[in-house]
């Protein structure tokens, strides 16, 4: 039920609360979240002239949310019509949130509907360029063998297993040597069984090989020059200074693994149902995506080698 007296502030508050403890959502979307909501709240603030309550905010006009995503759009940041479809969802939570939990419905924000969005298929490598970005002994010229071990073997993390950066980074020394199945906690802590590609279990073992430190079993398995756990902004530099050196497009990035991982499982046969299930994608739908991104590639061999396409 609704509660007197408290603050639209007090209630943004609560649901980022929600989001982190019940929803489980990464500290990155919980901080954009918060973001969004923050300023959602400074616009209201700043268009009624008073500070809002909780309660008020189940008062709040269609025109007045068109009139944020507006300012949003025109303002300094200059939001992209996907950014304010981002936006606007997040708003359509907070008030979910506001009806469910707090017994303040506001059937006005039903009325919004966000800009048109293109739908962009994934971009993936072809097979031979993320081998290439396998093979490539190591991106910077002063790193140390054991760090070109490292790289490699993320790299076949991603490649080879489907994981997210942030997955293969959060794998500890007592998960190696890795192990024929790897139990890995996705996206809203969701677990899921990954099958490991003796290839990658081999890269996974010469890095543990070469490391120079001595590692607990909690302590997180790839580290940086300096003995710290390694970050995701590392793993982005040296794809990019690899793809520089092999010639590749700007699209071959750590993620473009992942998306080639699955476009090349499914171009092997692999049903959506388990590549679903490898990928961690909490939505079939999701993974449908790439069936889109294999009709593509399809229909280029098509056209490359039809005598009359």
């Amino acid at each position: 039920m609704a509660h007197p007296g408290l603050s639209a502030d007090q209630a943004l508050h609560a649901w980022l609360e929600h989001l982190a403890h019940e929803r489980r959502l990464s500290p990155r979307t919980l901080e954009a979240y918060g973001h969004i909501g923050r300023l959602y709240l400074a616009f209201l603030q700043q268009h009624r002239g008073e500070v809002p309550s909780a309660a008020d905010l189940a008062t709040v006009t269609a025109a007045e949310v068109r009139a944020h995503l507006a300012d949003r759009r025109g303002g300094e940041a200059g939001l992209s019509a996907r950014s304010l479809v981002q936006t606007l969802s997040a708003i359509r939570g907070f008030h979910g949130f506001l009806d469910r939990r707090l017994d303040l419905p506001n059937p006005q924000i039903a009325l919004v509907r966000g800009p048109r969005v293109k739908a962009s298929l994934p971009r993936p490598v072809s097979q031979d360029q993320a081998i290439g970005l396998l093979q490539e002994p190591g991106a910077d010229p002063d790193a140390e063998p054991w760090e070109a071990a490292r790289d490699r073997a993320v790299l076949s993390l991603l490649y080879g297993a489907g994981l997210r950066i942030s997955e293969a980074l959060s794998l500890r020394r007592a998960d190696a040597p890795l192990p024929e199945t790897l139990r890995i906690m996705g996206k809203g802590a969701k677990t899921r069984l990954v099958p490991i590609l003796p290839q990658v279990a081999e890269a996974a073992a010469e890095y543990l090989r070469l490391s120079p430190f001595p590692l607990a079993p909690t302590d997180a398995l790839f580290r940086a020059r300096r003995g710290g756990p390694l970050s995701a902004r590392h793993v982005q530099a040296t794809v990019q200074r690899l793809r520089g050196r092999l010639g590749l497009p700007d699209s071959a990035t750590p993620h473009a693994l992942r998306h080639s991982f699955a476009t090349h499982l499914l171009g092997a046969g692999a049903d959506l149902r388990s590549l679903q299930e490898l990928l961690g994608h909490a939505s079939l739908s999701t993974t449908q995506k790439y069936t889109g991104v294999d009709a593509e590639r399809l229909l280029g061999a098509y056209a490359a080698a039809h005598p009359r396409a």
